[in-house]
């Protein structure tokens, strides 16, 4: 389901930091980073595509043209709406489309297939009316309900982006390298080696590399990043420091408390990255009325086409006075009751 989806982003998300912040390869850091803002910039084409399509679409649709009192039909018409919807519900819709395949597989039917259900049915249900099924088309509401989709989807990935963007600026305060002093040298080694009681030198401007205790020296702290403290802190021998504080002018020699990743910005990194990966109490509850919700829109809507159908109720509707304004009620049972359950479930996972 869509809330699935994002937990997933989520987590790769988490796991892309994690990888950071224990020495990870920076290419694979940069091709999962690349892979995110592909998937957003995709995205985002497909709603604009979807978006120039739509206006001719609605422009073209016998209801809309009721609506505002016009009459734009003309020889091939339909065709031309019939080929504009099919772009827009393959191109436009194949997220959908895809997630629907997914959770099926999944055996857990959830946001995904109630969109990729709607549309699909929508769009056969118009084609068959372009092609001789009396009735009106559901073009317009397709390419709406997947236009409005598509903006749903790049907006929480785009927000998921930056959640994720501001996870990585946490783990890219605590250095890679840390200056070990041994017995005759100060050696580099990586930060996530520290263990307690190593000694550390923090030279002027470096960030200090792990939770600790100043042995030796003097110097102003700038923990705003940390604290929220604006002005820098003054630090001198047996005063704490907080890994990924950065040094000022003075150098100074540190006792590690504890291993880098028991730090007190390691700490906050987990707090955030298991915020971003857990549900909320409405998340869950959004979760289990998607699934009933599909259940629900499925069951109505297959008896009421079965009712409808065995008592020859729903070709005298089509073939009555109003049959062309009023047929596409059954369609809707399949359609319209999934897109208003989408935008309701959205509406709460938002």
């Amino acid at each position: 389901m869509e809330h699935q989806h994002t937990e997933n982003k989520e987590t790769r998300a988490g796991h892309k930091m994690s990888n950071m912040h224990h020495g990870a390869n920076p290419s694979m850091e940069m091709a999962g980073h690349n892979h995110h803002a592909m998937m957003i910039a995709d995205f985002k084409k497909r709603f604009y595509v979807v978006l120039i399509l739509t206006i001719p679409i609605m422009l073209l649709s016998t209801m809309i043209q009721h609506f505002i009192k016009v009459d734009w039909q003309f020889a091939g018409s339909q065709y031309i709406l019939f080929a504009l919807s099919t772009v827009v519900f393959f191109y436009g819709g194949f997220p959908f489309l895809k997630g629907l395949v997914d959770e099926v597989k999944a055996k857990n039917p959830g946001m995904m297939f109630l969109i990729g259900f709607a549309i699909t049915v929508a769009y056969i249900y118009s084609v068959a009316i372009v092609f001789g099924l009396q009735g009106m088309d559901f073009f317009w509401e397709l390419a709406t309900l997947i236009l409005i989709m598509l903006l749903g989807h790049w907006i929480e990935m785009k927000s998921v982006a930056g959640a994720s963007k501001e996870l990585e600026l946490l783990v890219q305060l605590m250095p890679a390298d840390a200056h070990m002093v041994m017995p005759n040298m100060v050696h580099d080694v990586k930060t996530d080696t520290l263990k307690e009681n190593d000694i550390i030198l923090v030279k002027p401007g470096e960030k200090v590399a792990a939770d600790g205790i100043i042995l030796e020296g003097e110097s102003y702290l700038n923990e705003s990043m940390l604290t929220g403290e604006s002005k820098p802190v003054q630090k001198v021998k047996g005063d704490k420091v907080i890994a990924g504080a950065i040094n000022g002018n003075g150098s100074i020699k540190v006792t590690v408390t504890h291993a880098a990743k028991d730090s007190y910005l390691s700490q906050v990194i987990k707090l955030v990255d298991d915020a971003q990966k857990s549900k909320s109490q409405t998340q869950l509850l959004a979760d289990k009325a998607a699934r009933w919700l599909t259940i629900i829109a499925l069951v109505t809507g297959i008896a009421t086409f079965l009712y409808w159908y065995l008592t020859g109720q729903f070709i005298g509707f089509c073939n009555g006075k109003n049959g062309n304004r009023n047929c596409y009620l059954l369609p809707s049972c399949f359609g319209f009751g999934s897109t208003i359950g989408c935008c309701k479930i959205n509406s709460i996972i938002s």
